[in-house]
């Protein structure tokens, strides 16, 4: 206890060089702990608006279906299929859909889109789409209204009550064509959901492509996404052979790929930082040995042992690594959690550049309490690694040598 209480006092001896050393270990901790929230927020962000809000973690279809997305390609709704599915504990939600394009015409102009017809009910809660939605009323459980999204609405120069003629094909190549209204509008996060698809009951777009209970696909909602392979290969094992089990990352690999090299790059920047925050702390201690040889020479003359000596210094890098390193987090956690509230957007070219590829120009945070823990303790681990140097300086230590100035 006694040397803990010396070694705080002596680091306040000189409270401009121990100011120094703990600031260069705060800021080490802020930027850190800013990089990986900044990287795994904006991660989250991207899965939630292209699988929680559309694709779901896992699909369910047909064999056959991902690689010849047609109406012939779908399958009959089974409950004995769907008690099948739900028997693994990690589904939260499950919703049947029945996907197809068809041409949205509007008086003059006309637009590819993707009509889907859902069960409004079970699509709610497996993807919350009510919450998207920026004007109008939700689906009821029927009616000859649809959904559209924001960016096609404004393509077609369409409002809530205007009438939209779908026409396109249907189950086995049956002519299928309708008159809907617009009974709402929602917005996505992701531009390319929102410029292009269209919502129905399903058995409102069973009976626009004549394919009676029928659906092209199941998507399912997981109450924990960690567990995704796991999940997947468990459905796979429980299904028949005539279904094809795909996990997100098998629907969106382009968007995975994107992820992985994103994570390197990231890991590239955190190393830099690293070295840096390793050059900055050993530069603190070359200073403070310098500035203290003549102290440690007199310590050692009058009697004082090395091992004490070593256990003194260590104690005061300790105090001083856990001080840059406990402020560190007590000042990112706000500045965090602000930036999760108030996420970074891109404006002009560089936001639309983003929407461009399909993503929203905006930087969330992660505020996993794992990015505060794990960044804290690396920067720590580096802090006190490198107190190797205080050490041999010590053992290295004449005491003659060091008293003459």
């Amino acid at each position: 206890m006694w040397m803990l209480r010396l070694s705080w006092l002596n680091l306040w001896r000189n409270k401009g060089r121990t100011t120094i050393s703990m600031a260069a270990v705060f800021f080490a901790v802020v930027l850190s702990i800013l990089l990986t929230s900044i990287t795994d927020g904006s991660f989250d962000h991207l899965i939630n608006n292209l699988v929680g809000y559309y694709t779901g973690y896992v699909q369910i279809h047909k064999n056959g279906y991902w690689e010849e997305q047609i109406l012939d390609n779908s399958f009959r709704t089974s409950a004995a299929l769907e008690d099948s599915i739900r028997q693994e504990k990690n589904i939260r939600g499950l919703t049947p859909r029945l996907e197809s394009f068809a041409l949205a015409s509007s008086g003059d102009l006309t637009k590819g889109v993707m009509v889907v017809g859902i069960d409004p009910q079970k699509e709610n809660e497996a993807t919350s789409l009510q919450d998207k939605m920026s004007k109008g009323e939700y689906l009821g459980k029927s009616g000859n209204n649809v959904l559209l999204g924001e960016g096609l609405a404004n393509r077609l120069k369409l409002n809530l009550n205007d009438t939209l003629v779908l026409i396109g094909q249907g189950y086995h190549g049956s002519t299928a064509v309708g008159k809907y209204r617009i009974s709402g509008i929602l917005r996505f996060g992701a531009p390319e959901l929102n410029d292009r698809i269209l919502f129905m009951t399903l058995p409102t777009a069973q009976e626009l492509f004549g394919a009676d209970h029928m659906i092209t696909s199941y998507v399912l909602i997981l109450d924990n996404t960690q567990k995704l392979a796991e999940t997947t290969d468990q459905l796979r094992k429980n299904l028949t052979t005539g279904y094809e089990v795909m996990s997100w990352e098998d629907i969106m690999p382009d968007i995975k790929q994107h992820m992985v090299s994103d994570m390197a790059n990231t890991k590239i920047f955190q190393a830099i930082l690293y070295v840096l925050v390793a050059m900055g702390i050993f530069g603190t201690m070359l200073m403070m040995m310098v500035e203290r040889t003549f102290e440690l020479g007199m310590l050692m003359a009058i009697g004082m042992k090395k091992s004490k000596m070593i256990l003194l210094l260590v104690s005061e890098s300790v105090l001083t690594m856990m001080g840059g390193c406990l402020t560190g987090i007590l000042i990112s956690i706000p500045l965090v959690y602000y930036l999760k509230i108030h996420p970074i957007r891109f404006k002009g070219e560089l936001g639309q550049t983003w929407e461009r590829f399909g993503f929203e120009a905006v930087l969330p945070t992660s505020t996993d309490a794992g990015n505060f823990i794990w960044q804290g303790l690396l920067v720590l681990s580096i802090g006190l690694t490198l107190s190797i140097y205080p050490v041999w300086k010590v053992l290295k230590l004449d005491p003659v040598s060091s008293l003459k100035r």
